[in-house]
């Protein structure tokens, strides 16, 4: 008689493995591709999906996605990991698809993290694509214009999954307390706004979600059949103190308008401070990143050009390396812009100009401005009286580019600050001599 061990015991599932869904209407997210009658829920309803590929970040579902195709589709499914799998398993799987297609069978090939494989390896899907051999799926976390072989991608659908929702990972937390499958059978008790905490810390990712809510409850004081997780016990497992960041997300806007006004009024230790609640709230940094790229032109603009690039480049730290690294390139770049010179020019110009347009939407493109790529237009006169500037000793004429009815409007009225003056100065100099130019003509 064979004897049982400490190791022959059943180690669960994790909660976010358990609960992963199996049919479309238990899959949370991703409306924009999954309502109903949209497009990729027609194509796998339909049983008719052609090759694709799912570009999103983690944790929103591309993988559980796959296999609930592979649970409705009538076609051989094989799943295929880009981490384990080298060209040979390729060649073996293709030439079973091969095999496959002969009889009439569809195969529908799923490639987890397609972004690892490199070009050979994708190149070694690339005929069985063509000729029909293997439908392909790839999931990917990376942009696809640049992780997958042109050619392959030319012949994929791409469907952009994005982040979910706090509130959809806030219904894929209640599921989990009451159904069977995550903590059903026990009573799980949480304070008020704990769940809507969770789903924010998880930045958008079900499975980190999911993850934190487990830990959280295995962790909580349990008596009988009660499990009591409390505040304490939360902040303990997502190492975050509980910041104030409100269920229906005020409390997000009043936090990013304190550090954007804080920069405009040229406060760098407010500014500071109200990045750090942000952040340690468990705000995602590349929201951040956008606002501050926002705010070097909307209001440094070209009083400090150099603003603009520490901002992209904090922002492409963010990026790279996340939290919690980033936040020292978001506070350099928080500092640098509280502390330089300020002017809104670039936005009152694309304001007034923006309400221009709008009223004038019809207004025709001046002919000596319009190209004229075709002998038909040449004989409209398109592109005649043009003057290429480079053609001139200035490098600029008087030419007219504006329609007639605004020709005399004025958008960028420079400030005082900082290089602006350099600015003025120049456009100073180029109006003054357009229109002498204008009055000889």
């Amino acid at each position: 008689m064979e004897q049982s061990t400490f190791f022959d015991r059943e180690i669960p599932e994790p909660l976010a493995a358990r609960l992963r869904p199996r049919t479309l209407d238990e899959y949370i997210g991703q409306k924009h591709l999954l309502g109903e009658g949209k497009v990729l829920r027609r194509l796998i309803e339909s049983d008719s999906i052609s090759s694709m590929i799912f570009w999103g970040p983690p944790g929103v579902g591309k993988t559980t996605l796959a296999r609930i195709i592979a649970g409705m589709t009538k076609a051989r499914f094989v799943d295929f990991s880009a981490v384990t799998s080298g060209i040979k398993e390729i060649r073996a799987v293709m030439e079973e698809a091969d095999q496959a297609r002969r009889f009439g069978e569809k195969t529908i090939l799923f490639v987890d993290e397609i972004h690892r494989f490199n070009k050979a390896q994708q190149d070694a899907f690339l005929p069985y694509v063509e000729k029909g051999s293997i439908i392909l799926i790839g999931a990917t976390t990376e942009n696809p214009s640049f992780e997958v072989n042109s050619a392959l991608l030319s012949r994929c659908k791409v469907f952009v999954l994005k982040a979910l929702e706090p509130e959809e990972i806030a219904v894929l937390l209640e599921r989990a307390i009451h159904d069977e499958k995550g903590f059903g059978d026990r009573e799980v008790v949480l304070e008020d706004g704990m769940l809507s905490q969770i789903a924010r810390f998880a930045n958008g990712d079900a499975r980190t979600a999911l993850s934190t809510l487990e830990m959280a409850v295995l962790n909580g004081d349990l008596q009988g059949n009660r499990v009591t997780v409390t505040r304490e016990t939360l902040e303990q497992v997502t190492s975050k103190k509980s910041l104030l960041y409100d269920k229906q997300g005020e409390e997000h806007y009043n936090l990013i308008s304190a550090l954007h006004k804080s920069m405009r009024n040229s406060d760098p230790d407010a500014a500071v401070y109200w990045l750090a609640r942000m952040l340690e709230a468990g705000e995602d940094p590349m929201y951040i990143a956008r606002r501050v790229v926002r705010f070097s032109a909307e209001d440094v603009g070209l009083a400090d050009p150099r603003a603009m690039e520490l901002a992209v480049a904090a922002s492409q730290a963010c990026h790279l390396i996340g939290m919690p690294e980033c936040s020292v390139h978001l506070t350099e770049a928080v500092v640098y812009l509280s502390l330089a010179p300020k002017s809104n020019a670039m936005d009152v110009a694309y304001m007034e100009a923006r309400a221009d347009a709008a009223e004038q939407l019809d207004e025709p493109v001046p002919l000596q401005i319009r190209n004229a790529p075709t002998r038909l237009m040449k004989e409209l006169d398109y592109g005649k009286g043009y003057q290429y500037a480079h053609d001139y000793q200035e490098k600029m004429t008087a030419m007219q580019c504006l329609p007639d009815s605004l020709k005399d409007r004025a958008y960028y009225r420079p400030g005082d600050q900082g290089l602006e003056p350099r600015f003025a100065e120049r456009l100073s100099q180029i109006k003054a001599w357009k229109k002498q130019h204008r009055e000889k003509n």
